[in-house]
C-alpha cells in the first residue's frame, strides 16, 4: 500500500478497477476529510455529513467503472458528495433562502483585505447562514482550494457562473460577518 501512496488518484481507480480492489481505501483515505468538511459546509450538520460522505464513496465505487480516467477524481468525487448532500439537504429542508436584507450593491471592493481577513476568520459561522447557491462555490475556492475550473466541474456550471457567485457571496459574506461584530 504504501507504493501505492505515490500514485495519482487516476492510477489508483486503474488499479483498484483491474488488480486490487483493496486500494479503494487509499482514496477513502486521502479524500474523507476534505469531504466531510465539504459536506458540513452544506448540511450544517457534522453527522449527517459523514453519511452523505460514507454514502458518496459505496456509490462512487460502484460505478468506478463509468469514471473517465481523463478527468480529474478528485472533481468527480466531489460532484458526487455535493449530489449527496443536497439530497439531505431537500429530506430535512434545512436549507436557507437567501436573505432579501443583503442586497448587492456593485461598486463594493471586492479584492479589499477586510474581505479576506473576515472570510478566514468567520467563515464557517458566516457560511451558514448563506444560501446553498452561494455557500458551495465559495466553500470550494476558499476552504477546499478547488480552482474555478474543478469548482464548475463538480457544481456543472460554467467557469464565468462559478465567478460570478464567488463575487456575489463575497458581497454577502462581508456583510454577515459586518452584522455579527
Amino acid at each position: 500500500m504504501s507504493n501505492l501512496s505515490k500514485l495519482t488518484d487516476e492510477e489508483i481507480v486503474k488499479i483498484v478497477r483491474t488488480k486490487d480492489q483493496e486500494a479503494y481505501a487509499l482514496l477513502i483515505k486521502r479524500y474523507q476529510n476534505k469531504l466531510i468538511r465539504y459536506a458540513s459546509y452544506l448540511i450544517n450538520d457534522e453527522n449527517m455529513a459523514a453519511d452523505a460522505v460514507q454514502e458518496s464513496f459505496i456509490k462512487a465505487y460502484i460505478n468506478l467503472n463509468s469514471f473517465d480516467l481523463k478527468k480529474k477524481f478528485s472533481s468527480w468525487i466531489y460532484r458526487i458528495v455535493h449530489n449527496q448532500s443536497l439530497t439531505i439537504v431537500g429530506k430535512n429542508k434545512q436549507y436557507q433562502s437567501i436573505d432579501n436584507a443583503f442586497e448587492i450593491e456593485s461598486d463594493d471592493n471586492l479584492e479589499d483585505d477586510l474581505i479576506k481577513k473576515e472570510l478566514v476568520k468567520h467563515a464557517h459561522d458566516c457560511l451558514e447562514q448563506m444560501s446553498i447557491l452561494y455557500k458551495e462555490p465559495l466553500s470550494l475556492f476558499y476552504l477546499e482550494e478547488k480552482t474555478y475550473e474543478e469548482i464548475g466541474d463538480i457544481l456543472r456550471i460554467s467557469t464565468g457562473t462559478v465567478g460570478t457567485r464567488i463575487n456575489r457571496a463575497k458581497i454577502i459574506v462581508k456583510k454577515i460577518c459586518q452584522k455579527k461584530q
